[in-house]
Protein backbone atom coordinates (compact mmCIF):
# COMPACT_ATOMS: atom_id res chain seq x y z
CA UNK A 1 0.00 0.00 0.00
CA UNK A 2 1.40 3.47 -0.85
CA UNK A 3 2.96 5.53 1.90
CA UNK A 4 0.23 7.88 1.42
CA UNK A 5 -2.56 5.81 2.30
CA UNK A 6 -1.46 6.36 6.18
CA UNK A 7 -1.81 9.89 5.84
CA UNK A 8 -5.61 9.18 5.42
CA UNK A 9 -8.09 8.41 8.52
CA UNK A 10 -11.33 6.33 8.46
CA UNK A 11 -12.38 8.80 11.12
CA UNK A 12 -15.27 11.70 10.16
CA UNK A 13 -14.97 14.99 11.84
CA UNK A 14 -18.47 16.24 13.00
CA UNK A 15 -18.32 20.46 12.36
CA UNK A 16 -20.75 23.01 13.24
CA UNK A 17 -22.37 24.24 10.48
CA UNK A 18 -22.17 27.77 12.66
CA UNK A 19 -18.25 27.48 13.15
CA UNK A 20 -17.43 26.22 9.80
CA UNK A 21 -19.46 29.62 8.30
CA UNK A 22 -17.40 31.78 10.44
CA UNK A 23 -13.99 30.45 9.20
CA UNK A 24 -15.37 31.17 5.72
CA UNK A 25 -16.24 34.47 6.77
CA UNK A 26 -12.83 34.97 8.21
CA UNK A 27 -11.11 33.87 5.07
CA UNK A 28 -12.86 36.40 2.83
CA UNK A 29 -11.78 39.23 5.71
CA UNK A 30 -7.73 38.20 5.54
CA UNK A 31 -8.59 38.36 2.04
CA UNK A 32 -9.98 41.84 1.81
CA UNK A 33 -7.64 43.09 4.39
CA UNK A 34 -4.67 42.34 2.36
CA UNK A 35 -6.13 43.73 -0.71
CA UNK A 36 -6.55 47.50 1.55
CA UNK A 37 -3.83 50.57 0.60
CA UNK A 38 -3.76 50.72 4.43
CA UNK A 39 -2.85 47.55 5.15
CA UNK A 40 0.01 47.01 2.66
CA UNK A 41 1.52 50.84 3.41
CA UNK A 42 1.52 49.14 7.21
CA UNK A 43 2.92 45.87 6.13
CA UNK A 44 5.39 46.75 3.49
CA UNK A 45 8.11 48.08 5.45
CA UNK A 46 8.12 44.76 7.32
CA UNK A 47 8.88 43.10 4.37
CA UNK A 48 12.14 41.69 2.81
CA UNK A 49 12.54 43.59 -0.85
CA UNK A 50 11.59 40.28 -2.81
CA UNK A 51 8.02 40.38 -0.67
CA UNK A 52 7.44 44.19 -1.87
CA UNK A 53 7.41 43.50 -5.63
CA UNK A 54 3.88 43.07 -6.25
CA UNK A 55 3.59 40.25 -9.27
CA UNK A 56 0.17 41.60 -10.23
CA UNK A 57 -1.76 37.82 -9.06
CA UNK A 58 -2.64 35.95 -5.52
CA UNK A 59 -1.48 32.72 -4.57
CA UNK A 60 -2.96 29.10 -5.69
CA UNK A 61 -3.85 26.18 -2.99
CA UNK A 62 -3.56 28.52 0.42
CA UNK A 63 -4.62 27.32 3.85
CA UNK A 64 -6.19 27.89 6.16
CA UNK A 65 -5.76 26.61 9.81
CA UNK A 66 -8.23 26.59 12.60
CA UNK A 67 -8.78 24.69 16.30
CA UNK A 68 -12.10 24.74 17.26
CA UNK A 69 -13.26 25.73 20.74
CA UNK A 70 -16.91 26.19 22.84
CA UNK A 71 -16.66 29.65 21.25
CA UNK A 72 -16.03 28.81 17.80
CA UNK A 73 -13.18 28.72 15.48
CA UNK A 74 -9.66 30.09 16.15
CA UNK A 75 -6.83 30.48 13.12
CA UNK A 76 -4.08 29.30 14.14
CA UNK A 77 -1.86 30.13 10.96
CA UNK A 78 -2.23 30.64 7.35
CA UNK A 79 0.28 28.79 4.73
CA UNK A 80 0.79 29.61 1.05
CA UNK A 81 2.23 26.13 0.37
CA UNK A 82 -0.43 24.37 1.90
CA UNK A 83 0.10 20.06 0.59
CA UNK A 84 -2.90 17.70 1.28
CA UNK A 85 -5.61 19.30 -0.92
CA UNK A 86 -5.73 15.54 -2.82
CA UNK A 87 -5.32 13.48 0.38
CA UNK A 88 -8.31 15.50 1.87
CA UNK A 89 -10.34 14.67 -1.29
CA UNK A 90 -8.96 10.79 -0.94
CA UNK A 91 -10.28 11.14 2.57
CA UNK A 92 -14.02 11.51 1.28
CA UNK A 93 -13.40 9.39 -1.37
CA UNK A 94 -11.28 6.14 -0.12
CA UNK A 95 -11.78 4.34 -3.33
CA UNK A 96 -10.12 6.32 -5.76
CA UNK A 97 -6.74 6.52 -6.81
CA UNK A 98 -3.77 9.00 -6.19
CA UNK A 99 -1.83 7.78 -9.08
CA UNK A 100 -5.33 8.77 -11.24
CA UNK A 101 -7.19 11.06 -9.03
CA UNK A 102 -10.38 11.97 -10.47
CA UNK A 103 -11.50 15.04 -9.25
CA UNK A 104 -15.04 15.74 -9.61
CA UNK A 105 -15.91 17.94 -12.71
CA UNK A 106 -16.04 21.06 -10.79
CA UNK A 107 -13.97 21.14 -8.53
CA UNK A 108 -11.31 19.87 -11.12
CA UNK A 109 -12.15 22.93 -13.09
CA UNK A 110 -11.85 25.17 -10.28
CA UNK A 111 -8.38 24.10 -9.88
CA UNK A 112 -7.39 24.50 -13.19
CA UNK A 113 -8.80 27.24 -13.23
CA UNK A 114 -7.05 29.07 -10.19
CA UNK A 115 -3.72 28.61 -12.03
CA UNK A 116 -5.40 29.86 -15.69
CA UNK A 117 -6.02 33.28 -13.88
CA UNK A 118 -3.01 33.18 -12.24
CA UNK A 119 -0.61 33.28 -15.29
CA UNK A 120 -3.58 35.71 -17.12
CA UNK A 121 -3.43 38.27 -14.34
CA UNK A 122 1.01 37.95 -14.26
CA UNK A 123 0.75 38.61 -18.01
CA UNK A 124 -1.52 40.93 -18.18
CA UNK A 125 -3.87 38.71 -20.20
CA UNK A 126 -1.18 38.15 -22.37
CA UNK A 127 -1.48 34.56 -21.65
CA UNK A 128 -4.74 32.63 -20.81
CA UNK A 129 -3.27 29.24 -20.61
CA UNK A 130 0.45 27.36 -19.38
CA UNK A 131 2.25 26.02 -21.88
CA UNK A 132 4.43 24.16 -19.53
CA UNK A 133 4.19 24.25 -15.21
CA UNK A 134 7.11 23.28 -13.12
CA UNK A 135 6.32 21.74 -9.88
CA UNK A 136 8.85 22.62 -7.56
CA UNK A 137 9.89 21.42 -4.32
CA UNK A 138 13.45 20.89 -2.62
CA UNK A 139 14.25 17.17 -3.50
CA UNK A 140 10.93 16.48 -4.45
CA UNK A 141 10.85 12.41 -4.79
CA UNK A 142 11.73 12.32 -0.94
CA UNK A 143 8.93 14.31 -0.33
CA UNK A 144 5.90 12.65 2.50
CA UNK A 145 3.79 14.59 -1.10
CA UNK A 146 5.38 13.14 -3.73
CA UNK A 147 2.98 10.87 -4.89
CA UNK A 148 0.35 14.22 -4.63
CA UNK A 149 2.70 16.19 -6.72
CA UNK A 150 2.62 13.47 -9.39
CA UNK A 151 -1.59 13.61 -8.92
CA UNK A 152 -0.91 17.12 -9.53
CA UNK A 153 1.07 16.52 -12.83
CA UNK A 154 -1.34 14.23 -14.21
CA UNK A 155 -3.50 16.45 -13.64
CA UNK A 156 -2.59 18.95 -15.86
CA UNK A 157 -0.95 16.89 -18.56
CA UNK A 158 -4.52 15.28 -19.23
CA UNK A 159 -6.14 19.22 -19.28
CA UNK A 160 -3.52 19.38 -22.48
CA UNK A 161 -0.59 21.12 -20.04
CA UNK A 162 3.17 19.70 -20.00
CA UNK A 163 3.94 19.48 -16.54
CA UNK A 164 7.20 18.30 -14.85
CA UNK A 165 8.08 17.81 -10.83
CA UNK A 166 11.70 19.28 -10.15
CA UNK A 167 13.78 20.58 -7.52
CA UNK A 168 15.27 24.07 -8.37
CA UNK A 169 18.72 22.19 -9.16
CA UNK A 170 16.94 21.06 -12.15
CA UNK A 171 16.34 24.68 -13.47
CA UNK A 172 18.15 26.75 -16.14
CA UNK A 173 16.68 29.97 -14.14
CA UNK A 174 17.72 33.84 -14.45
CA UNK A 175 16.24 37.22 -15.31
CA UNK A 176 15.48 35.97 -18.69
CA UNK A 177 13.52 33.51 -17.83
CA UNK A 178 13.13 29.91 -15.91
CA UNK A 179 14.09 26.59 -18.46
CA UNK A 180 14.14 22.82 -17.66
CA UNK A 181 15.22 20.65 -20.05
CA UNK A 182 15.88 23.33 -22.46
CA UNK A 183 11.58 24.23 -22.11
CA UNK A 184 10.28 27.42 -21.57
CA UNK A 185 8.52 27.56 -18.00
CA UNK A 186 5.78 29.94 -18.01
CA UNK A 187 4.11 29.04 -14.99
CA UNK A 188 5.93 27.49 -11.67
CA UNK A 189 3.16 25.96 -8.92
CA UNK A 190 5.82 26.44 -5.96
CA UNK A 191 6.07 23.94 -2.77
CA UNK A 192 8.97 25.06 -1.33
CA UNK A 193 9.10 26.22 1.82
CA UNK A 194 12.03 28.99 0.96
CA UNK A 195 8.95 32.04 1.43
CA UNK A 196 11.26 34.91 0.86
CA UNK A 197 13.43 32.86 -2.15
CA UNK A 198 16.55 33.47 0.02
CA UNK A 199 18.41 30.11 -0.90
CA UNK A 200 21.58 30.53 -3.12
CA UNK A 201 19.62 27.27 -5.19
CA UNK A 202 17.10 29.72 -5.52
CA UNK A 203 18.83 33.03 -6.97
CA UNK A 204 17.82 32.06 -10.56
CA UNK A 205 14.03 31.86 -9.65
CA UNK A 206 14.41 34.41 -7.92
CA UNK A 207 15.73 36.92 -10.81
CA UNK A 208 12.65 35.50 -13.08
CA UNK A 209 10.44 36.26 -11.02
CA UNK A 210 11.10 39.29 -10.41
CA UNK A 211 11.84 40.55 -13.58
CA UNK A 212 8.21 39.35 -14.30
CA UNK A 213 9.56 36.50 -16.99
CA UNK A 214 7.79 33.71 -14.95
CA UNK A 215 4.54 32.97 -13.29
CA UNK A 216 5.75 32.09 -9.49
CA UNK A 217 2.60 30.55 -7.38
CA UNK A 218 2.52 30.86 -4.28
CA UNK A 219 4.41 33.57 -4.29
CA UNK A 220 6.74 36.04 -1.69
CA UNK A 221 4.19 38.36 -1.90
CA UNK A 222 1.70 36.89 -1.42
CA UNK A 223 3.08 34.71 1.79
CA UNK A 224 4.08 38.36 2.99
CA UNK A 225 0.59 39.85 3.13
CA UNK A 226 -0.83 36.85 4.75
CA UNK A 227 1.51 33.74 5.79
CA UNK A 228 4.12 35.37 7.28
CA UNK A 229 3.10 34.41 10.85
CA UNK A 230 4.09 37.90 11.91
CA UNK A 231 0.61 39.17 10.26
CA UNK A 232 -1.10 37.94 12.85
CA UNK A 233 0.24 40.13 15.59
CA UNK A 234 -1.26 42.81 13.63
CA UNK A 235 -4.66 40.95 13.19
CA UNK A 236 -5.01 40.29 16.69
CA UNK A 237 -4.18 43.90 17.54
CA UNK A 238 -7.68 45.32 17.91
CA UNK A 239 -5.98 49.19 17.61
CA UNK A 240 -3.73 48.52 15.09
CA UNK A 241 -6.93 47.28 13.00
CA UNK A 242 -9.03 50.28 13.11
CA UNK A 243 -6.38 52.71 11.28
CA UNK A 244 -6.11 50.03 8.30
CA UNK A 245 -10.16 51.00 6.61
CA UNK A 246 -11.35 47.30 7.53
CA UNK A 247 -14.84 47.40 8.19
CA UNK A 248 -16.41 47.20 12.07
CA UNK A 249 -17.83 43.86 11.44
CA UNK A 250 -14.92 42.34 9.93
CA UNK A 251 -12.50 44.10 12.84
CA UNK A 252 -15.16 42.19 15.22
CA UNK A 253 -14.75 39.19 13.65
CA UNK A 254 -10.62 39.10 13.60
CA UNK A 255 -10.78 40.07 17.53
CA UNK A 256 -12.88 37.04 18.34
CA UNK A 257 -11.39 33.96 16.43
CA UNK A 258 -6.99 35.25 16.22
CA UNK A 259 -5.53 34.48 19.55
CA UNK A 260 -3.54 36.84 20.72
CA UNK A 261 0.01 36.67 18.89
CA UNK A 262 3.45 39.03 19.57
CA UNK A 263 6.94 38.38 19.14
CA UNK A 264 9.04 37.55 22.13
CA UNK A 265 11.33 40.35 21.89
CA UNK A 266 8.56 42.75 22.44
CA UNK A 267 7.35 40.70 25.72
CA UNK A 268 8.87 40.62 29.10
CA UNK A 269 10.86 37.49 28.61
CA UNK A 270 10.83 36.67 32.36
CA UNK A 271 6.84 37.87 32.99
CA UNK A 272 6.45 35.22 29.94
CA UNK A 273 8.36 32.43 31.43
CA UNK A 274 6.27 33.08 34.60
CA UNK A 275 3.59 32.36 32.17
CA UNK A 276 4.61 30.19 29.16
CA UNK A 277 1.55 27.48 29.86
CA UNK A 278 -0.69 30.09 28.19
CA UNK A 279 1.63 30.68 25.16
CA UNK A 280 2.42 28.51 22.46
CA UNK A 281 6.22 29.28 20.31
CA UNK A 282 6.69 29.27 16.65
CA UNK A 283 9.67 30.59 14.78
CA UNK A 284 8.56 32.66 11.99
CA UNK A 285 10.62 31.85 9.31
CA UNK A 286 9.92 27.70 9.50
CA UNK A 287 6.95 25.98 8.08
CA UNK A 288 4.20 23.73 9.52
CA UNK A 289 5.17 22.37 13.27
CA UNK A 290 8.49 22.64 12.93
CA UNK A 291 10.17 24.00 15.84
CA UNK A 292 7.21 24.60 17.48
CA UNK A 293 7.03 24.39 21.43
CA UNK A 294 4.25 24.25 23.91
CA UNK A 295 4.78 26.40 26.62
CA UNK A 296 3.72 24.18 29.37
CA UNK A 297 6.21 21.57 27.90
CA UNK A 298 9.36 24.14 27.15
CA UNK A 299 12.42 23.63 29.45
CA UNK A 300 13.91 26.58 30.55
CA UNK A 301 17.25 26.02 29.11
CA UNK A 302 15.48 25.75 25.35
CA UNK A 303 12.76 28.81 26.34
CA UNK A 304 16.55 30.31 26.57
CA UNK A 305 17.58 29.49 23.54
CA UNK A 306 14.68 31.09 21.57
CA UNK A 307 15.54 33.83 19.25
CA UNK A 308 13.34 37.01 20.47
CA UNK A 309 12.92 38.58 16.98
CA UNK A 310 12.51 35.21 15.64
CA UNK A 311 9.93 33.50 17.80
CA UNK A 312 6.08 34.45 17.55
CA UNK A 313 4.45 33.81 21.02
CA UNK A 314 0.77 32.60 20.26
CA UNK A 315 -1.85 32.55 23.11
CA UNK A 316 -2.22 28.55 23.33
CA UNK A 317 -5.63 27.79 21.69
CA UNK A 318 -5.93 23.65 22.44
CA UNK A 319 -6.94 21.64 19.84
CA UNK A 320 -10.36 19.55 19.99
CA UNK A 321 -10.63 16.23 20.34
CA UNK A 322 -12.47 14.14 17.63
CA UNK A 323 -13.29 10.09 19.94
CA UNK A 324 -11.41 7.53 17.67
CA UNK A 325 -14.08 4.64 18.21
CA UNK A 326 -12.81 1.04 19.51
CA UNK A 327 -11.80 2.15 22.79
CA UNK A 328 -8.29 4.45 21.16
CA UNK A 329 -6.92 7.82 22.56
CA UNK A 330 -9.29 10.52 21.15
CA UNK A 331 -7.58 12.62 18.25
CA UNK A 332 -6.22 15.97 18.60
CA UNK A 333 -7.79 17.99 15.62
CA UNK A 334 -7.54 20.73 13.54
CA UNK A 335 -9.04 21.80 10.40
CA UNK A 336 -8.15 23.22 6.95
CA UNK A 337 -9.72 25.17 4.45
CA UNK A 338 -7.92 25.18 0.48
CA UNK A 339 -8.64 28.06 -0.81
CA UNK A 340 -7.62 30.52 -3.41
CA UNK A 341 -8.51 34.05 -3.30
CA UNK A 342 -11.67 34.49 -1.00
CA UNK A 343 -13.04 31.21 -3.03
CA UNK A 344 -12.65 27.62 -0.84
CA UNK A 345 -11.98 24.75 -2.91
CA UNK A 346 -11.99 22.01 -0.06
CA UNK A 347 -12.05 21.56 3.44
CA UNK A 348 -10.45 18.61 5.82
CA UNK A 349 -9.08 17.59 9.48
CA UNK A 350 -6.13 16.58 10.13
CA UNK A 351 -5.71 14.35 13.48
CA UNK A 352 -2.95 13.43 15.32
CA UNK A 353 -1.55 12.78 18.53
CA UNK A 354 1.34 14.23 20.24
CA UNK A 355 2.21 17.87 20.82
CA UNK A 356 2.03 18.89 17.13
CA UNK A 357 -0.11 18.30 13.69
CA UNK A 358 1.83 15.13 12.05
CA UNK A 359 1.03 12.63 9.63
CA UNK A 360 1.99 9.79 11.26
CA UNK A 361 -0.18 8.53 14.28
CA UNK A 362 -1.63 5.53 13.59
CA UNK A 363 -5.23 5.87 12.45
CA UNK A 364 -4.85 9.94 12.24
CA UNK A 365 -4.45 11.97 9.37
CA UNK A 366 -6.57 14.06 6.79
CA UNK A 367 -10.02 13.08 7.65
CA UNK A 368 -13.08 13.68 6.00
CA UNK A 369 -15.54 16.58 7.73
CA UNK A 370 -19.04 16.19 8.09
CA UNK A 371 -20.93 20.06 8.00
CA UNK A 372 -23.61 19.45 11.24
Amino acid sequence: MPLYRDAISSTTVPLPRAHLARMLRLVRALYRLGHLPEYRMRVHPELPEVARYDPGHDSVMMGYDFHLTAEGPRLIEVNTNAGGGLLAYLALHPDAEMARAKLPGLLREEFLASFRQELSAQSRGARREPRRIAILDERPREQFLYEEMSAFRDLFEEAGIQAVIVDPSELDASAAGVLCAGETVDLVYNRHCDFYLERPEMAGLKAAYLSGNVCLTPNPFAYGLLADKRRMILWSDPRALEALGLDDRSRQLLGETIPESRLLSDLDREEVWASRSEWVFKPVSRFGSRGVFLGRKISRARFDQLPPRETLCQREVPPSLTEAGEGGDPFKTDLRLFVYRDRTLGLTARLYHGQVTNLRTAGGGFAPVRVV
